[in-house]
């Protein structure tokens, strides 16, 4: 078993146990002690896991962090443990105050569930007020695995850690940051770019104008990427299931984009046509698939025919509906609750081909 499913495991085993751990000292031996463990650690060897470490600190004597990580005799990684429903604060607590004392240069704060990963980014010796890294363990990122397999015994390195670690901390901080800014521009953003394309005095009724402008092109932006990229990876696989000797396919015309000013084609929907391509091309062309949108959904539509609709999506409330129309031309919905559920309709799909193409649909 490689190392990232092995961590996944571990998350498994978390979500199982949890609710059923009622101390801080269970969370140790059923969650904690299990992850050092998955991380090439002797939890039964002192040497290598030392618990209630203890380093007198000053006029304070007898202090204890709940583990630490040892190597030739020294601490290296020093670990805080919570009870798993416990929030993490660095609020003044023996992670903090031990971190400048001993030759540590990692600590982590975790209360089974989620690791908080610290080091000296900020000011030598003094451990940072924020984590570097931060992994939910029963839903971590492979991007995440993989820093975390740094601090595997077979591959702990000081310096392969921090060379990384600062991104990963302003990484961290940005994202939010960006994604608030994406959601919501604040006003400072608003104005520093209006003015870049806008000579006028931004009065209220202007900066209200391209606040909303502003909004929308990150939602065009992201729809944009996530069509390039889906279209891509339809190419791709629409080349590989090509015969060798198949002469190189013409290019994919042009899909429709809506006319309407005030409307934007979401990268949901964009996906859900995709899906739709995917589930009828091994029936007809993919070619003769497009699509339209509309004030109130989004259609699919064989051979670019309003008269010819494959089935029509409705993504623009809370809740999600595809919707197809029945032999007497009466629109059906069905609720869904993920994209992923459009292949439940695939039935509906060929039955909708069908009845377009008088009962004998083939590909072309």
């Amino acid at each position: 078993m490689d190392f990232k499913d092995t961590i996944k495991k571990i998350g498994e085993r978390i979500s199982r146990l949890k609710d059923s751990i009622q101390t801080e000292e269970a969370t140790k031996t059923a969650l904690i002690l299990p992850f050092l463990n998955a991380l090439g650690y002797d939890v039964f060897d002192p040497h290598e896991v030392s618990p209630e470490f203890i380093s007198d600190i000053g006029t304070k004597k007898g202090e204890k962090v709940d583990y630490a990580i040892m190597k030739d005799g020294q601490p290296i990684i020093l670990i805080e443990c919570k009870h798993h429903n416990q929030s993490l604060t660095l609020h003044d607590n023996q992670l903090l105050r031990y971190f400048h004392v001993t030759k540590a240069r990692f600590g982590i704060l975790t209360n089974g569930v989620i690791y908080r990963f610290y080091t000296d980014l900020i000011e030598t010796n003094k451990m940072d007020q924020k984590p570097f890294l931060e992994i939910n363990l029963t839903d971590p990122k492979d991007a995440q695995i993989e820093e975390l397999k740094k601090f595997h015994k077979s591959y702990f390195d000081v310096e392969s850690i921090l060379s990384t670690a600062s991104e990963l901390k302003y990484m961290g901080e940005l994202k939010p940051l960006i994604a608030q800014e994406m959601a919501d521009p604040s006003d400072a953003l608003v104005r520093y770019i209006a003015k870049q394309v806008y000579p006028g005095l931004l009065h209220a009724k202007m900066f209200d104008y391209f606040k909303a402008l502003i909004k929308k092109g990150f939602q065009q932006i992201i729809s944009d990427q996530i069509t390039d990229r889906l279209k891509s990876a339809l190419t791709i696989e629409e080349q590989q299931d090509l015969p060798s000797t198949a002469p190189t396919s013409a290019p994919e015309p042009a899909i429709e984009t809506k006319k309407e000013p005030n409307i934007v084609t979401t990268a949901e929907e964009m996906e859900s046509y995709y899906i739709v391509r995917a589930i009828l091309r091994s029936t007809i062309d993919g070619e003769r698939i497009f699509h339209r949108d509309a004030q109130s959904y989004f259609a699919i539509l064989l051979d670019d025919n309003n008269r010819k609709p494959l089935c029509r999506m409705y993504m623009n409330s809370q809740k999600k509906y595809i919707a197809f129309l029945d032999e007497s031309r009466k629109e059906v919905k069905y609720e869904i609750q993920s994209l992923n559920n459009i292949y439940d309709y695939s039935d509906h799909l060929l039955k909708s081909l069908t009845l377009i193409e008088g009962g004998k649909p083939g590909k072309d």
